[in-house]
């Protein structure tokens, strides 16, 4: 696909490729009562270089964030941080941005990528926390199939999660294919995660997760600062404003960085559903220029 349209179609759901262009979207997001997570892209990095430059890039991003005081925590992949390359390797980056993080009293979520990563992310997640690193999350992905059981798994560890559907097309044998029965297990997860008094990111576009969210959050009188709602950059704006003006915390994924294509093109290829979603917005942001135009 070529990078001008690619381009185009990415430019809501992508900051740009600077840290600067990150964090100029957070502080429009703080000004209008959001929170937000970072993520420099840079997915399976080619070589240990590569991998430990990203990790660097990660330290410019929490001085920027420091230094104007953003109301931002950071977004890891471990296969940018070397995980192809070696589960060390990884480790040590790992362990870079989390120390880095703790020393700007901020907050690391370790994002969860295809299945061939998931036991080496738990692994490493428990890792960290086992050497008291508390300042880190995991992600979980409730279309698979497992996860209910990996829900059992980190829970004394009183995690910090994000919750998600999972963007990633899986083998119906370890992944739900049906919409709905995605929708059962994320309901599932979530509610065992509430009911092991777990921080759960409840990260979702969908408007029947998020009124079934919202009603085990009534149903179990959680507090303002005992959950919170994550939505991606650019999507769904309207439903966003609509969770924070009913005084939900809702934080918003906002990736940076110059492998935008990359990136770009690698979710088109994971979920093509995305390309349809996609073009969908697009249209529907040009069609009012359209209107106006022709008035």
């Amino acid at each position: 696909m070529p990078k001008p349209i690619v381009r185009r179609l990415s430019e809501p759901y992508i900051a740009g490729p600077d840290v600067v262009d990150a964090c100029r979207a957070v502080k429009l997001l703080n000004e209008r009562g959001k929170v937000a997570t970072i993520d420099v892209l840079g997915e399976e990095s080619s070589n240990s270089g590569q991998a430990r430059d990203l990790a660097c890039e990660y330290e410019d991003v929490f001085e920027t964030i420091q230094r104007q005081r953003l109301d931002s925590t950071v977004s890891v992949k471990l296969t940018g941080l070397g995980l192809k390359l070696g589960y060390e390797v990884c480790r040590e980056n790992l362990e870079i941005v989390v120390r880095r993080a703790a020393e700007s009293a901020n907050f690391v979520t370790i994002d969860m990528e295809d299945s061939s990563t998931t036991d080496e992310t738990l692994r490493l997640y428990r890792q960290l926390r086992e050497a008291e690193h508390d300042n880190v999350g995991i992600v979980l992905q409730a279309s698979l199939r497992r996860t209910i059981d990996d829900v059992a798994t980190v829970t004394d560890l009183k995690p910090n999660v994000r919750l998600c559907k999972g963007i990633y097309i899986e083998p119906e044998v370890i992944a739900f294919r049906d919409f709905d029965a995605v929708r059962a297990s994320f309901v599932q997860s979530l509610d065992a995660l509430f009911e092991a008094g777990c921080y759960v990111g409840i990260a979702t576009h969908d408007k029947w997760l998020v009124d079934a969210a919202r009603r085990l959050v009534r149903e179990r009188a959680l507090a303002d600062d005992e959950y919170e709602f994550q939505m991606l950059l650019g999507v769904r704006p309207d439903l966003g404003d609509e969770l924070v003006r009913a005084g939900h915390r809702l934080r918003i994924y906002v990736p940076f960085g110059r492998q935008w294509y990359e990136y770009s093109l690698r979710r088109l290829q994971e979920n093509p559903k995305i390309a349809g979603y996609v073009a969908a917005d697009t249209l529907g942001r040009l069609r009012p220029r359209r209107r106006a135009q022709a008035a």
